[in-house]
């Protein structure tokens, strides 16, 4: 594992960013609640998790950021540093490994790091038929998508109720409201994700601290690809980054439990309550049946997006 700081940006970059001045002066127009303050993003290194980072650090905070691609943490580190001067610590490792988070936190304490915010991000999913899907991905997922997720939220979150303060950011997925076919144990991972979110939000709410659970729809991210339908988003209707992110932080600020961007998307999780789950499921196979299935256990680790 290894363990690094943002770099001197090429001289490039610097060119492309310093146009933009007028960064520093809307800096000084943010809420005194989250500048300067820290926040950890796990999976930044590209869609949701990336647009996190930028938005946050345009409140002014300062990011600790975590993926496996430390290549792509660098490069956003120099945008956020160029652009909002935010701090960033990054800490490049994959969080399926069973003792990933603890030593993610430890290494977090050890520059004594106080986390404002928490961001679970990190995530990816499957689409496969069982007798073509790999066990050992499936496993691999629930340890990033369940135990990862649940384990950083209990490391984080007894420092913020001894302030009084802070709060958790849990992405979990509209998949997460119902039984998917061909995906379910990424389905089950979200609607696990959704619940102890509601669970902790009610838990905390009178304590200062806040937990919710982001819940988009289909959105422009890379997660079709790991997931091995890359032609998802050209037949359905998708959301940018940009827009979910911002959807969630004006829901986290009116501290909401749960945050589904999308009049289209919230209608859809009030339908399926009123069907037979048997009718939800059946119908979820039209809409998710793998079209170009890989062959059984082909899916690597590599192809995650984190």
């Amino acid at each position: 594992m290894i363990f690094c700081s943002a770099v001197v940006p090429e001289p490039a970059v610097c060119a492309k960013i310093a146009a933009d001045s007028s960064f520093r002066k809307k800096r000084r127009l943010l809420p005194d609640s989250l500048v300067d303050r820290w926040a950890l993003i796990t999976g930044a290194s590209s869609g949701i998790g990336a647009e996190f980072a930028r938005q946050l650090a345009a409140r002014g905070m300062h990011l600790v950021l975590t993926a496996r691609r430390e290549d792509r943490l660098r490069e956003l580190a120099e945008e956020l540093d160029l652009r909002h001067g935010a701090k960033t610590e990054l800490i490049p490792l994959d969080l399926s490994e069973p003792d990933a988070p603890r030593r993610l936190w430890d290494e977090i304490v050890s520059r004594n790091i106080r986390m404002h915010i928490l961001v679970n991000n990190a995530g990816f999913s499957q689409v496969s038929e069982v007798d073509r899907a790999s066990r050992e991905k499936l496993l691999e997922m629930v340890r990033l998508n369940v135990a990862a997720v649940t384990d950083l939220t209990y490391r984080a979150l007894p420092s913020m109720l001894e302030e009084g303060d802070g709060g958790v950011i849990n992405v979990s997925s509209l998949t997460g409201f119902q039984p998917v076919a061909y995906m379910g144990v990424y389905a089950a991972s979200k609607a696990y994700i959704l619940h102890l979110s509601e669970s902790l939000w009610a838990e905390l709410r009178d304590r200062g601290v806040h937990v919710m659970a982001l819940c988009p729809g289909t959105t422009r991210t890379e997660l079709f690809e790991v997931a091995g339908v890359s032609g998802w988003l050209k037949k359905r209707p998708s959301h940018s980054p940009e827009r979910v992110v911002r959807t969630a932080l004006r829901a986290f600020r009116k501290k909401r439990p749960v945050c589904i961007p999308g009049a289209r998307n919230h209608l859809l999780t009030l339908l399926q309550r009123f069907l037979p789950r048997k009718r939800v499921v059946r119908g979820s196979m039209k809409y998710f049946r793998p079209l170009n299935p890989r062959p059984a256990g082909e899916a690597e680790a590599s192809d995650r997006a984190d």
